[in-house]
């Protein structure tokens, strides 16, 4: 291409090339210049792809001859040592998006993924790990708790530690000196609802419009059940024969498989259909679909059952369920949690109470039939003195 002269503008001259993203012709602008005895020429920049004029590539030229400005060379280099860096420096945000990569059979990375965006990766996310102060997590903690989400503060703090240890567990980063401290919760709710409550629910269930509703109620009375795991329920997860219910994922963790009691057997066979055998139990309104909520008709029958204020209409039942076997003497802490499906004992031990209070009441069954004995004996002491006496006024 000849190379032409700009007038008026020293050491600038263009050349003729077929436009860039468009048809005809354009300029590409050049510079000539010496520095340190040794002539350099550069390409300033195209007429129409990059707006270049003489005047711009004279000022261009202007801070190259000073070394004001860096060659498009040297502009070119440095971003590509910039995107080298970047890719060996490992935020809590990337960790954190190598970790979903790698963990795709995590049952919780649905909700994870929730918290993650919403709470650490505009913010704590963009930083390194080594990078975190103390005041980062102290304001994150402090804004959540007031804003009333205690439990989610302690979520959010126990995900981001996790991402990180998970960074230092595959000598991504080297382990920080900073220890996220994460608030302690008090999980150890027990709902509960006294027997004429239950018999003003069971009155309510079955005068509800909601049957479905009222169905999913009463399986997680009569069997413990999570909402998730009624809700996803197949009807090849049940076996009518063994008599047993198995349940798929629950909770993230392996299938499980509880007992199938009479009353739960009602529940199936009363709404049973031949053609749904190898479908949902209880379906949504997209065909192959299971029910996803029934929010409204379960808040209708727990203002109409009188549930204590705070009572969670399913998870509550569930505790209502677990209380029940507790303070009936008759189930072990090992059975409840096999029942419950807990992957950890302790979380079990909430309603280890109840157990103890009925164990306690049963021991103070021996003491009254002790005291009753010993009234007995001395009554009939008595008896016999007064007995005596009188025989000794006759004679």
């Amino acid at each position: 291409m000849k190379r032409i002269k700009v007038k008026g503008y020293r050491g600038i001259y263009y050349r003729e090339a077929k436009r860039t993203g468009g048809n005809g012709i354009e300029k590409v602008y050049y510079i000539l210049f010496k520095r340190n005895g040794k002539t350099f020429e550069e390409k300033a920049g195209r007429q129409y792809a990059d707006q270049m004029t003489p005047a711009k590539a004279s000022r261009y030229r202007s801070g190259r001859i000073e070394g004001r400005r860096k060659s498009r060379k040297e502009i070119r280099e440095s971003r590509q040592a910039a995107k080298k860096a970047e890719a060996k420096r490992f935020t809590i945000a990337k960790l954190w998006d190598l970790y979903v990569e790698t963990h795709p059979e995590n049952k919780s990375l649905k909700n994870e993924k929730l918290k993650f965006e919403r709470y650490l990766r505009s913010g704590i996310g963009k930083k390194e790990p080594g990078a975190l102060v103390s005041l980062d997590v102290s304001r994150l903690r402090k804004k959540l708790q007031n804003q009333g989400k205690r439990t989610m503060a302690a979520r959010v703090l126990e995900l981001l530690r996790r991402t990180i240890n998970y960074g230092v567990n595959e000598a991504l980063i080297d382990p920080i000196r900073l220890k996220i401290k994460v608030p302690k919760l008090n999980n150890e709710v027990t709902e509960d609802l006294s027997p004429k409550q239950i018999k003003k629910l069971i009155e309510v269930l079955d005068a509800e419009t909601d049957q479905t509703a009222a169905n999913v109620m009463r399986l997680a009375l009569f069997t413990g059940m999570r909402k998730s795991e009624i809700f996803k329920l197949k009807w090849v997860d049940l076996d009518f024969r063994r008599g047993f219910i198995t349940l798929r994922d629950p909770k993230g963790g392996p299938d499980q498989k509880i007992p199938l009691n009479d009353s739960a057997r009602e529940i199936f066979q009363s709404i049973y259909k031949q053609d749904d055998k190898d479908g949902f139990v209880f379906l949504g309104r997209f065909p192959g679909r299971h029910l996803t909520d029934c929010r409204k008709s379960f808040a209708r029958i727990a203002k109409a059952a009188g549930f204590p204020k705070g009572f969670r209409p399913l998870h509550g039942l569930r505790h209502v369920f677990a209380s029940m076997l507790a303070s009936s003497g008759k189930v072990d802490m090992f059975i409840l949690q096999k029942l419950l499906t807990h992957k950890d004992p302790k979380t079990s031990q909430r309603y280890a109470h109840l157990r103890d209070d009925t164990l306690k009441r049963a021991s103070g069954v021996a003491v009254s039939i002790i005291a009753q004995a010993v009234k007995g004996t001395k009554e009939n002491e008595k008896k016999i003195v007064n007995l005596q006496e009188a025989q000794n006024d006759t004679v």
